[in-house]
């Protein structure tokens, strides 16, 4: 089957529920993104209203209080917000790397044994508790007796608590006064089954990944999910692995896959008008990468993919980026790139208005467009 990217870019618009179906939950939403990126609170919530008909406060804030959905760092060694369905999957392709076996890894933060001893006294501390970043560390030094696995904890950045995350030893607690908490997902989590075997959760996860971002391919999921990470060989295996629930498409002479599920509804997707004003670090975005030429010009990925690891808010444009936003206090802001249509000021101000209740100025802002 031969596909153009207006068809491809139209068919993920509307499968990521950027057309704002009015049956899709908030749990229904971060699921099929495959999680959202969230070390920033307030862009996850933007990330789920972009999407919702009648966005509503505090959406996902709401759904991790109920346990629909679990914070933990993953994809990328970064915090996300996962279904707690499809969590396990993800975490065990994200153990699969190993990443903490390896000896430059172990030389800039932990060797081997402290690893195995960090790891055993959080699980211990862990069980049916919730603790803070401090309360864990201090219960952690008194446990090893180490202060060199207590330094390392302390950390910004997690580094030595990400492997945990990963391996299911841990995952956030947040509860609804802004705290950041940890806690054991077996005990905090209802029904939390542990991780599948890599194969076994290989067949959840790449299925997932491509409903909402295919055709693509073992290398982008690989990136996507683990920086490349994992062996690309093993990657590819379990795209083999998965057989005739895959197809292989040509978009544009690339050879691509997608679910077989989804053939039908690809093909017959017409390109797309739709004009969408997404927040910083969009899963529409970070699903194929800021390299993805096709979404984004190269020559505009700079004004994307900032300093300190800043993903702007962008402006998207049947499907592709066109500009960026920013809103401060009641006046919004749009930069399109200089070889990018202007949109329709109503387009804007529409999108604007959806959003008021998050971005706060109300339907009175000012806006802007250049």
């Amino acid at each position: 089957m031969k596909l153009t990217w207006d068809t491809v870019l139209a068919w993920r618009m509307r499968r990521q529920f950027l057309h704002r179906p009015k049956t899709s939950s908030t749990e229904e939403i971060v699921r099929r993104l495959c999680g959202i990126q969230s070390q920033v609170k307030s862009n996850a919530e933007l990330t789920v209203a972009v999407r919702s008909p009648d966005p509503v406060k505090d959406a996902v804030q709401r759904a991790v209080a109920g346990k629909e959905l679990m914070r933990t760092w993953a994809m990328r060694g970064t915090l996300h917000t996962l279904s707690t369905r499809d969590a396990p999957a993800y975490l065990s392709l994200l153990a699969a790397t190993r990443t903490w076996e390896k000896g430059a890894w172990q030389r800039a933060f932990l060797d081997a044994p402290r690893m195995a001893r960090l790891a055993d006294a959080v699980q211990a501390e862990l069980d049916g508790a919730v603790l803070s970043r401090e309360d864990l560390v201090a219960a952690v030094e008194r446990r090893t007796k180490d202060s060199v696995i207590s330094e390392a904890m302390k950390s910004g950045w997690g580094a030595v608590l990400k492997p945990l995350a990963w391996q299911g030893h841990l995952c956030n607690g947040d509860g609804d006064d802004g705290r950041i908490t940890f806690t054991s997902p077996v005990t905090y989590l209802p029904g939390w089954p542990g991780l599948p075997d890599p194969e076994d959760a290989a067949r959840v996860a790449i299925p997932a990944y491509l409903s909402a971002y295919g055709p693509a391919g073992p290398d982008v999921f690989n990136r996507w999910l683990a920086r490349g990470a994992l062996k690309k060989t093993t990657v590819r295996q379990w795209f083999a692995d998965l057989g005739d629930t895959l197809t292989e498409v040509d978009v544009e002479g690339e050879t691509l896959w997608i679910r077989s599920e989804d053939a039908e509804s690809l093909a017959a997707t017409p390109p797309t008008d739709m004009f969408r004003l997404l927040p910083a670090f969009d899963q529409y975005v970070l699903g194929v990468g800021t390299d993805d030429t096709h979404i984004i010009p190269a020559r505009h990925r700079k004004d994307v993919s900032r300093t300190s690891g800043w993903i702007a808010p962008v402006v998207v444009d049947a499907g592709r980026v066109t500009g960026v936003w920013e809103s401060t206090g009641g006046a919004l802001s749009v930069t399109l790139f200089p070889d990018s249509p202007k949109p329709a000021e109503e387009a804007v101000t529409m999108e604007a208005a959806h959003l008021s209740s998050l971005l706060g100025g109300g339907n009175g802002r000012t806006i802007t467009i250049s």
